[in-house]
């Protein structure tokens, strides 16, 4: 898991990249983390250009819905304008997933109104309710 804290009117876009630098995913047995997640699920508002060709140029799936105003500029262009990007309604139905969780942590009363100040303090914060989160869904996934 990975967390980044940024300022309030921050957008969200630009902190994808780095976000995805900071993953590691550990294997079981030898060999180093792996740093490509199987697929990225975002909505609208990931879905310029530019983080497209990056995601692309990293070689990990992206699906997300294209803007309305990027489809209008597409087709003023004419056949200049290229293809829609790929978009599977499909595999966007599981984006669902993450929305339920950040609704899931927003329960968390110190985490919706933010009491603690210091950054560090409120990062710590998130990952243990998270941690408390994956660890309840772990016990109710055991018979």
């Amino acid at each position: 898991m990975s967390v980044i804290l940024t300022p309030g009117h921050a957008g969200d876009n630009p902190q994808l990249l780095p976000l995805l630098d900071q993953i590691a995913v550990g294997r079981d047995g030898p060999g180093r983390p792996r740093k490509r997640p199987d697929r990225v699920l975002a909505d609208k508002a990931y879905s310029h250009p530019s983080t497209r060709a990056a995601l692309r140029h990293r070689k990990i799936p992206f699906t997300s819905p294209e803007r309305t105003d990027q489809i209008s500029r597409r087709h003023a262009k004419g056949s200049r304008g290229g293809r829609p990007p790929a978009f599977n309604p499909a595999i966007y139905t599981g984006r669902n997933v993450v929305e339920r969780c950040f609704n899931r942590l927003k329960q968390f009363r110190a985490l919706a109104t933010r009491y603690a100040k210091r950054a560090a303090y409120y990062r710590s914060e998130i990952t243990i309710a998270a941690i408390v989160l994956w660890l309840r869904t772990d016990l109710q996934d055991t018979p």
